[in-house]
């Protein structure tokens, strides 16, 4: 049997940055929480007590893209967050295209509260379908 990973996705945006987090067992995304940081240096701070409370094995961060698959102004700062994150905690950062994850997320009056930490467990959820599938009793 495969062992567990605890995978957290981030929704990263320039106001607020929606967090999730899930196993490999259960491939389902949990909405955290939206952590709204005043700059950089308060963001990981609260990145870090999130790692330390849900100890991931691996991150994962969404990558926005224009709907033709080519990157924009936020593909670069989402694409340097995972970067950073990286750096400061070394785990390994994943990607996942979020081209659709806000716009699910945006029709349904449930999410609208949280809607970034929602969009982070899609993306969460997304990373899991992508990966190859190891159970091998199909």
């Amino acid at each position: 049997m495969p062992k567990s990973i605890t995978v957290m996705a981030f929704d990263y945006g320039t106001r607020r940055v929606g967090v999730a987090v899930g196993n490999s067992v259960t491939q389902l995304g949990q909405a955290l929480k939206t952590i709204a940081a005043a700059n950089s240096e308060i963001l990981f701070l609260e990145v870090a007590s999130l790692l330390k409370e849900w100890q991931p094995d691996q991150l994962v961060v969404g990558r926005p893209l224009h709907p033709d698959g080519t990157p924009h102004e936020m593909t670069a700062k989402a694409s340097r967050f995972g970067n950073q994150l990286h750096g400061h905690f070394a785990l390994p950062v994943s990607w996942v295209d979020e081209r659709y994850t806000s716009a699910i997320l945006e029709g349904d009056a449930k999410m609208q509260d949280n809607l970034d930490a929602h969009s982070a467990a899609l993306i969460l959820e997304q990373y899991f379908a992508e990966q190859p599938n190891t159970n091998e009793s199909n």
